[in-house]
């Protein structure tokens, strides 16, 4: 009875650590693992709202390349005709023009030559200056356009990359949670089997099952029990 409580107590309070081991571990992995997901969460959550904040810039930098090129001939010839008759029809060129051409026939009046060729050929020669200068100037204004687009779509991407690096060290430490959890466990499970051979063996040091083998012995009263095998009972 005494090896049995002995070797009973041993085993149960083996169980006991060995639950109580796995358990911490179990919930220090949890805990690991929920607070690198609520992370990864949140850089998810900021990655998208940069990009929320920085596509109005990307798509303006889109359109603007776009009709840099169309001014440039490099959609072709219909879409260039139409990039310049778009521009000769805006309130820009138009406003520009009547007032070059009203200036030019005002100093010619004041001068005299109203009729003169030179003011016809002044007129003839502003309006295609005018258009070469107001392409020129469309192009310009489009290529800030274009750059502003190219650096908001460039933070876009240095956010993504970042994204990705803390998203892959959270991965890393998630996994590397899990792997020392399912270790700790291990050895818990470990401690258990020693806890349950280290019962069995002071069970066998203080007599074990041999002790449930043996014949009861006789009780005797008296000197005379002893000289007959038996145990003295006063």
């Amino acid at each position: 009875m005494v090896a049995a409580a002995v070797a009973g107590a041993g085993l149960v309070g083996g169980i006991y650590s060995a639950s109580q081991a796995s358990k911490s571990a179990k919930n220090a992995t949890n805990a690991q693992v929920t607070q690198d997901q609520a992370a990864m969460a949140q850089q998810q959550a900021n990655l998208e709202e940069t990009r929320k904040l920085l596509a109005p810039y990307v798509q303006s930098g889109n359109q603007a390349i776009g009709q840099q090129g169309n001014l440039i001939g490099l959609g072709g010839n219909a879409a260039q005709a139409a990039a310049i008759k778009q521009l000769q029809s805006s309130p820009y060129y138009t406003s520009q023009l009547q007032a070059g051409q009203n200036a030019i026939l005002q100093n010619a009046s004041a001068t005299g030559g109203l009729r003169g060729g030179n003011v016809q050929a002044a007129l003839g020669q502003f309006a295609p200056s005018l258009l070469a200068q107001t392409i020129q100037n469309q192009f310009s204004n489009l290529g800030s356009l274009t750059s502003i687009g190219q650096n908001a779509a460039a933070g876009v991407g240095n956010a993504g990359s970042n994204a990705a690096n803390q998203n892959s060290a959270l991965l890393q430490s998630m996994g590397n949670a899990q792997a020392s959890g399912a270790l700790a466990q291990g050895q818990a499970n470990v401690g258990l089997a020693n806890s349950a051979m280290g019962a069995l063996g002071a069970f066998g040091q203080l007599g074990g099952f041999g002790n449930l083998n043996q014949t009861p012995q006789t009780a005797y009263t008296g000197a005379s029990g002893l000289a007959n095998g038996g145990y003295y009972v006063p």
